[in-house]
C-alpha cells in the first residue's frame, strides 16, 4: 500500500480570499467592448497599417501648400518634361547636407524629345521654411512659408515635371485635397440615403418595403459608368471648379445608396421581431427614435465596415470621371486631372514620370480595402483574426 501522505500537500500558509478573483484576473473579461475591438483591430496589421497611413494622409491635406515645394499650376517653361531629381547629401566624399544638381535642358531634335544634363560640379543646396509662391494653409490662412525650396538656378522636382514643366509631386500633394475628400462627401450622402430609405423600408414593411425595392432594382439594373457619364455631362461647362467638385461627391453619393439601403433593410427586417424592439414599442417609443436608438447600434459594425470598403469606390470613381474629361476640370487639381493630362501613351513612353499620379490612387484604395477588411474583422465577433 502506497503512503498517502506522499501524495498530498497541505500548505501552512494562510488563506487568501482573493487568490481565486486573482487566478481569474484577465484583462478582457471586464474590458469595455470598443477595447476589445481596438485589441483585435491591432493584430491585423495590414489593416492597422493601413488606418496609421491614411490617418496621416488626411492630417497632412490642409498642409499640402507647406509640404510642397511649388503651387499646383506654377509653371516653369525651361523644364518641360523635367526627370525626377534626386536628394543628395554628400558630395566628392563631404557631407555637405540635402542638394540637389542643377538640371539644363537638351533638345533632342533626332527622337524629338527632351534630355536634361546634370551639372554635377555645382551642388545647390536646399532651402528650407523658406519663401515661395503664396497658397492658403487649410484653405484660409494665407502664407506663403514653404517647407523646403530649390536654391537659385536650380529646380527641385523630386518626381519630375509634366508637359507644362509644373512640379508633380507638388500637384499630388495639392491633387489629394480634392481625391480624397470627394470619398467622404460622397459617401455622407450615400449613407444619410441609405440608412433613411432602407430603415424606413425595413422597420414599415409592406407597401413601403415594396415601393423602395422595386427602386433599388431600377438603379441597380442601370450601368453604371454610362449613368456616371450621363450625369456628369449634365453640369454646366461654366461653373467654378468647387461647384463641380460638390457636384461630382453628390452624383457618385446618389449612385452608391441602394446597395447600402437593400442591406439596411434586410438587417432590420430580422431586428424589428427581437423583444428589445418590441418593448421599447409597448413602452411608447415612436419609431424614429426606434430606429436610431435600438436598431442602428446594433447595425453600426456593419456600416463602419461598409463605409471603409465604399469610400475607395468613390475615389475611382472621381479619377475615372476626371480622367475622361467629365469630372473636375483644370485649373482643379486632382489624380484624376493629372491622369487626363497623362493619357498620351506616347509621352509616357518616352517620360514614363508622368504616369505616377496613378500609383497614390492604387495605394490609397488599397489601404482603404485593407483598413475595410481590418474594422470587419475586429467588429466580428465570430472572427478568429
Amino acid at each position: 500500500m502506497s503512503d498517502l501522505s506522499n501524495q498530498h500537500y497541505v500548505d501552512d500558509a494562510p488563506y487568501d480570499p482573493n487568490e481565486d478573483i486573482k487566478a481569474l484576473d484577465r484583462p478582457d473579461l471586464d474590458a469595455p467592448n470598443w477595447l476589445l475591438i481596438w485589441r483585435k483591430f491591432k493584430r491585423h496589421k495590414l489593416g492597422f497599417w493601413s488606418g496609421v497611413f491614411l490617418l496621416l494622409a488626411y492630417l497632412s491635406l490642409p498642409f499640402a501648400g507647406f509640404i510642397s515645394p511649388y503651387t499646383p499650376n506654377e509653371r516653369n517653361a525651361d523644364h518641360l518634361y523635367a526627370k525626377p531629381q534626386s536628394i543628395n547629401l554628400w558630395h566628392e566624399g563631404s557631407f555637405i547636407g540635402p542638394y540637389v544638381y542643377p538640371i539644363t535642358a537638351k533638345p533632342d531634335l533626332v527622337n524629338f524629345q527632351w534630355n536634361y544634363i546634370e551639372d554635377t560640379s555645382a551642388p545647390a543646396k536646399l532651402k528650407f521654411l523658406c519663401k515661395g509662391r503664396e497658397y492658403k494653409l487649410a484653405g484660409l490662412i494665407r502664407s506663403d512659408t514653404h517647407l523646403f525650396c530649390a536654391p537659385e538656378g536650380a529646380t527641385v522636382f523630386l518626381w519630375g515635371a509634366d508637359r507644362l514643366g509644373r512640379d508633380i509631386f507638388s500637384r499630388i500633394l495639392y491633387g489629394a485635397q480634392l481625391s480624397l475628400t470627394v470619398g467622404l462627401i460622397g459617401i455622407t450622402v450615400s449613407f444619410i440615403l441609405g440608412i433613411t430609405i432602407g430603415g424606413i423600408a425595413g422597420y414599415f414593411g409592406g407597401r413601403t418595403d415594396w415601393a423602395v425595392n422595386r427602386v433599388i432594382e431600377i438603379l441597380r439594373s442601370l450601368p453604371e459608368l454610362p449613368l456616371w457619364l450621363a450625369l456628369s455631362a449634365a453640369v454646366p461647362s461654366h461653373w467654378g471648379p468647387v461647384a463641380v467638385f460638390f457636384i461630382i461627391s453628390i452624383i457618385l453619393g446618389l449612385l452608391d445608396w441602394p446597395g447600402l439601403a437593400r442591406a439596411v433593410r434586410s438587417k432590420f427586417l430580422a431586428l424589428r421581431e427581437e423583444e428589445f424592439v418590441r418593448a421599447a414599442e409597448m413602452m411608447g417609443a415612436k419609431p424614429e427614435r426606434v430606429i436610431r436608438k435600438h436598431l442602428l447600434p446594433n447595425f453600426a459594425s456593419h456600416l463602419i465596415a461598409s463605409a471603409m470598403l465604399s469610400i475607395p469606390a468613390m475615389i475611382l470613381g472621381e479619377t475615372a470621371l476626371s480622367f475622361l474629361g467629365l469630372g473636375l476640370r483644370a485649373p482643379a487639381v486632382s489624380w484624376g486631372v493629372m491622369l487626363n493630362d497623362a493619357q498620351n501613351l506616347a509621352s509616357i513612353e518616352i517620360y514614363p514620370w508622368t504616369a505616377i499620379p496613378m500609383l497614390p490612387v492604387i495605394i490609397v484604395v488599397l489601404a482603404f480595402n485593407f483598413l475595410g477588411d481590418g474594422m470587419r474583422d475586429s467588429l466580428d465577433p465570430y472572427s478568429d483574426h
